[in-house]
């Protein structure tokens, strides 16, 4: 009878990851250097075949061993990848994680603790608890009682969000400003609200005239969503107005700061995020400006009684008697049972970064977005739509169409020489840079500008 295949964990767990980490690593390197550049050449019918090939017979009836396969799937899904870690991948905020983050993330995989119970998860539950409270005091420095819940991302954190103030009132109407991102609509359909009130944003932030005018004419009770960094150009509402709209109407307010949270790490920036500590949650996502590996983000409230209400009992997990000897119960944690402990990696960066190695990271990132900017409205040919609140540039060929605007980006990813997003503010179509990397250089940011000059229809 032949021996099963080792296992990540327990005592001999690190001698048999150890081959198998140096066969990835291996295979990363070579996809990497194979691809040559942000993301793969030949568009999504090249790649598609490529990975075809790489996996051939999916379910084989005889396996090919743990060195091949591992290295022939990483080696294509490197080659195939679009690198975030790449200067010239700028499209999303999809950051480039840290190694070290990535390095926690491989033990919470070798270790698999379930965050449902503690019988499943006894120190990474405390782990979870203790990082959670601190991050949110970040946010609520003077709350009762700060806590958070970890969560897979930003749409999770806001469904929470609005879930929890449903549960407050039985009944809710939302309202958001039209840059609100697109998860604030998909959770108020999932809850079976009503469709969320859109009120202006002119100049790409809600408008607090229009904001009072629909805080006096609807019924309550009401909850506002204001953004802290919004998709498209990373502008942040007028939080401290806002707030106080809220409260004079006796309104709540939720705010998804999920892409500009983050900037609370750094003393030359966190002003901008005044009034943050006012709103009733807070959703915060390190896998943006903190440079985790997906997923690690956070939903934060001033007081864990208002997490009341997601509380629940199921006799195999959290018994009566179990919660009265004191285990902790963990399924109010969240709405999924199974989950990974995403908080290790949060911990790790925390530790060994401190606030001002974060503050660093956000201090990189933003500079190279005002370099950036400054790069563009410099060129002649080129048109800046704004200075960046965050670390998002949007620009576009001043004599271009908005047809050959989204040309120069399609040509760009077929190539596989840069990755750039779009977005259509005041009417026209922009080319969108997002600037994670904090090993971004200048030079980066010139040979980005010439691809786009260069890829311009003359």
């Amino acid at each position: 009878m032949s021996t099963p295949p080792p296992l990540a964990g327990g005592t001999t767990g690190p001698d048999a990851l150890r081959p198998l980490i140096a066969v990835v690593l291996d295979a990363l390197a070579e996809g990497a250097a194979g691809r040559g550049g942000p993301l793969p050449a030949g568009g999504p019918q090249d790649v598609a075949a490529h990975m075809r090939h790489a996996l051939g017979t999916v379910l084989p009836e005889n396996g090919s061993g743990a060195d091949d396969a591992l290295h022939t799937l990483v080696r294509a899904l490197a080659h195939g990848a679009a690198d975030p870690a790449d200067p010239l991948c700028t499209a999303h905020l999809h950051t480039p994680p840290l190694a070290l983050a990535a390095a926690a993330d491989l033990a919470a995989s070798a270790l698999n603790p379930s965050m449902d119970s503690w019988d499943q998860a006894p120190a990474a539950s405390e782990l979870e608890a203790t990082v959670t409270r601190a991050l949110a005091a970040e946010i609520y420095p003077h709350g009762p009682d700060p806590d958070a819940l970890v969560t897979t991302g930003g749409t999770e954190s806001n469904q929470l969000a609005l879930l929890l103030a449903r549960e407050r009132h039985r009944t809710l109407q939302v309202i958001c400003s039209a840059t609100a991102h697109h998860s604030v609509h998909r959770a108020a359909w999932l809850l079976g609200l009503p469709e969320p009130v859109t009120v202006p944003a002119p100049a790409g932030i809600l408008d607090p005239a229009a904001l009072d005018e629909a805080l006096t004419d609807l019924p309550g009770p009401l909850l506002v969503v204001a953004t802290a960094g919004t998709t498209d150009t990373g502008r942040i509402d007028p939080l401290p107005e806002i707030a106080a709209l809220t409260r004079r109407h006796g309104a709540e307010l939720h705010i998804d700061a999920a892409y500009g949270g983050p900037l609370l790490f750094s003393a030359r920036h966190r002003a901008v995020l005044t009034g943050l500590d006012r709103a009733h949650s807070v959703t915060l996502d390190l896998h943006k400006l903190g440079w985790q590996p997906v997923a690690a983000s956070l939903l934060a409230v001033p007081d864990r009684a208002a997490l009341a209400p997601l509380g629940h009992t199921a006799d195999y997990l959290n018994p009566a008697d179990d919660t009265d000897a004191g285990l902790p119960d963990l399924l109010g944690r969240s709405l999924r049972t199974t989950r990974r402990p995403d908080i290790l990696k949060i911990a790790v960066t925390l530790r060994a970064l401190g606030r001002s190695g974060l503050a660093d990271l956000v201090d990189r990132t933003c500079a190279a977005a005002a370099q950036f900017a400054d790069l563009v409205d410099k060129n002649p040919n080129l048109t800046l739509y704004e200075r960046p609140t965050l670390t998002t540039v949007l620009f576009r060929p001043t004599q271009a169409t908005d047809e050959q605007t989204a040309g120069i980006r399609r040509t760009l990813l077929n190539q596989g020489r840069a990755v750039l997003g779009r977005a259509h503010a005041d009417g026209r179509l922009w080319l969108k840079a997002t600037l994670l990397n904090p090993h971004t250089t200048p030079g980066d940011l010139e040979t980005l500008i010439a691809l786009v000059e260069g890829s311009t229809p003359r």
